[in-house]
């Protein structure tokens, strides 16, 4: 069975172009290169690393439906599919809201917030390390007898439904926007503004945040600040998937308390004890003062960098085409080596040709993989070398007019 993203990339990447384009018409572009070479690298990734963990996760859930269901519920039934998607849609609620109410968990759902951007690439923004506590949220469906099938299936729903609301060019919808999350509710999710912090968690119903006093309205006259409060300020998808666990890690080793140390586990995110607020102290900044990150590059090297993206996707949408064949060591490597690619990509779009070491080792990377997986033939080798002589000619226009491009702080 062919995984349902390979069907949905094709669809999600004309969707951005038109959103391009509105934007371009209305004067207001949004799309930057940088910022959509990461969320589409963090993305890949997170389907990448999906592909080996998924299975294990689904594997717990059909260990308790089998073993502890309460009802074994019917496949053919419509009610059972209905009441499936309600039920999924009530447990990601759950799993979204402890997503930023509880450190641990936001360690790993911190990632999809932290592009300063609200465009439709920010939906595809998405964690590697989400399967580690996630699936705890929708045992009780198992428990209940909802079958794995459907269970998948309502899942991959309530995920592609949310893919819409991540824009700006949809303004508010009347009744709808009172009963399902639209973008304008969403819109506040994403906010950094004191009135959009933690409110709006609804995956494709916005009734739970109004059933559970977590639902506020999008407001008129205060233009929202995308991103998350600490800012990243990277491209780097390891980067991103780690910067919350490292800091983590930090206040762990700072706490004195072994107490402590464990409640910085499970504590709403930013908790510190006081010994370790006062070791490391955490410079704060207003709100008013917040700058979109936005290292300088030259027009030339975010042209080479969409390129060389537009080629990882083919390449990822391949690795989803082999299905189980990619559940082996090639896999793995094939798998990995991509990963490594994309960091190298996102690299490369943040410091420019600073990052010649890490765009160095993408290049030595592309036959590596094509030559020790077993799945590519002659066309593969000719996509990789036509995406590498325009790569060359990029690096060498850009290497004229600049030696590098310093860092953005």
């Amino acid at each position: 069975m062919l995984n349902p993203i390979l069907f949905a990339v094709p669809v999600f990447l004309p969707m951005m172009a038109i959103e391009y384009a509105i934007e371009r018409r209305r004067g207001q572009p949004m799309y930057r290169a940088g910022d959509t070479v990461a969320c589409l690298s963090l993305g890949l990734s997170s389907q990448l690393v999906g592909l080996f963990t998924r299975l294990a996760a689904l594997g717990l859930y059909s260990l308790v439906w089998q073993h502890w269901a309460i009802w074994p519920l019917s496949v053919s039934s419509p009610w059972v599919w209905l009441g499936a998607l309600l039920a999924y849609d009530f447990c990601y609620y759950w799993l979204h809201r402890k997503g930023h109410e509880v450190q641990i968990l936001w360690a790993a759902h911190a990632v999809h917030h932290s592009s300063e951007q609200y465009i439709l690439s920010t939906a595809l923004r998405q964690t590697s390390s989400g399967f580690l506590l996630g699936w705890i949220f929708y045992l009780p469906m198992a428990l209940v007898g909802v079958p794995p099938l459907v269970f998948v299936t309502v899942g991959l729903i309530d995920l592609l439904y949310q893919f819409w609301v991540h824009t700006r060019q949809v303004g508010k919808l009347g009744w709808f926007d009172r009963v399902f999350c639209s973008p304008s509710n969403h819109r506040v999710h994403h906010g950094q503004n004191d009135y959009c912090i933690d409110r709006n968690y609804g995956g494709m119903l916005i009734l739970w945040d109004r059933l559970f006093g977590s639902f506020v309205e999008e407001r008129d006259d205060e233009p929202i600040v995308y991103g998350i409060r600490g800012a990243l300020r990277s491209f780097d998808p390891l980067r991103a998937n780690l910067q919350i666990y490292q800091g983590m890690a930090q206040v762990i080793w700072l706490a004195t308390n072994w107490a402590d140390k464990l409640r910085v586990l499970y504590k709403h995110p930013g908790w510190r004890p006081a010994d370790a607020a006062a070791a490391a102290p955490r410079p704060s900044q207003p709100l008013a003062q917040f700058r979109r990150y936005e290292p300088p590059l030259p027009l030339v090297l975010k042209r080479h960098a969409l390129l060389q993206l537009v080629v990882l996707v083919v390449f990822f949408l391949h690795v989803l085409a082999l299905g189980r064949d990619i559940n082996s060591a090639p896999g793995l490597a094939y798998a990995t080596l991509m990963v490594v690619q994309l960091v190298a990509l996102s690299r490369l779009s943040e410091r420019g040709l600073a990052a010649w070491r890490s765009e160095l080792l993408r290049w030595l990377l592309g036959p590596a993989v094509l030559a020790l997986s077993p799945w590519h033939d002659l066309a593969w080798w000719l996509l990789w070398a036509a995406a590498r002589a325009a790569g060359a000619w990029s690096l060498v226009q850009a290497a004229r007019t600049t030696q590098s491009v310093p860092r953005a702080e």
